[in-house]
């Protein structure tokens, strides 16, 4: 995958973004006006403050014909490059090895069956292309399929309710994110991880403080936001992020991320 060169501020994998979100079922229809509508935006609506001076190349794998080419032309009109867009998982898998994306949109759920046919894709291919960044879209959350998303450790993957794509913007964003390595997950899912689920629960052993900080860390905030947003320090909050590492017994790693393997600890938990 090409380098990609960026004029934004905290473009590091120390600060990536975690966005989590809503656990809204709603049928496969309900969000099409939505979207829709949102689509109609875009021509005006779409320029983000922080544009890379590279064009992000992307590829969309996306069974609605409606939304795929919505999120392409979303994705032009901010200065993308859709390189592909396919219907299914077997035709996106072999897109990823074929034209190596920036990043990837993927559904979760496409033929044959509409279950998870999308998610197995995306696995299967940041297997055959190591660390390929792919933003999930899907109408509902699943914990399993977050937790398998993160599972291999490497970043640049990203899981999202189509409601989010309503927020151009914020979507925009997050797809940067996940091209620079980044992790983004929707923001409600920060709050369902953030209840002790079990009397063993690791959540324990961490203060309330803490777990307000490694919230504000899940919604993809850097350590100058989560001081903003707490009221403290920064150097209360490095040391805030240290104490959640040592709890979490997440050594330094040149490999691991620990942001990431600290959500992917309580998506697990």
């Amino acid at each position: 995958m090409r380098p990609r060169a960026s004029n934004c501020e905290g473009d590091s994998r120390a600060h990536e973004r975690i966005d989590l979100g809503g656990q809204t079922r709603t049928p496969a229809d309900a969000n099409r006006p939505r979207l829709r509508a949102a689509f109609a935006e875009i021509a005006t609506d779409v320029h983000d403050p922080c544009v890379d001076v590279q064009p992000l190349r992307v590829i969309i794998a996306e069974d609605s014909a409606l939304i795929r080419e919505g999120l392409a032309r979303l994705i032009v009109d901010s200065g993308g490059v859709v390189v592909a867009k396919v219907a299914d998982g077997p035709s996106f898998v072999a897109a990823v090895v074929e034209h190596r994306p920036d990043v990837s949109v993927v559904d979760v759920r496409m033929p044959p069956t509409q279950r998870d046919e999308g998610l197995r894709a995306a696995i299967e291919a940041r297997r055959l292309v190591p660390g390929t960044p792919v933003l999930v879209l899907s109408q509902y959350v699943e914990r399993q399929y977050a937790t398998e998303l993160l599972a291999d450790r490497a970043g640049g993957v990203g899981y999202l309710l189509k409601d989010r794509v309503a927020d151009i913007r914020e979507f925009m964003d997050a797809l940067r994110r996940v091209a620079r390595g980044g992790t983004a997950l929707d923001p409600e899912v920060v709050a369902q991880l953030m209840v002790p689920r079990r009397p063993d629960d690791r959540l324990h052993a961490l203060t309330p403080r803490e777990r307000e900080v490694l919230a504000a860390m899940a919604e993809g905030r850097t350590n100058v936001g989560i001081a903003a947003l707490l009221g403290i320090s920064e150097g209360a909050t490095e040391k805030h992020i240290s104490n959640i590492f040592g709890k979490l017994e997440l050594p330094d790693s040149q490999n691991d991320h620990r942001r990431v393997l600290a959500v992917l600890a309580y998506l697990g938990s």
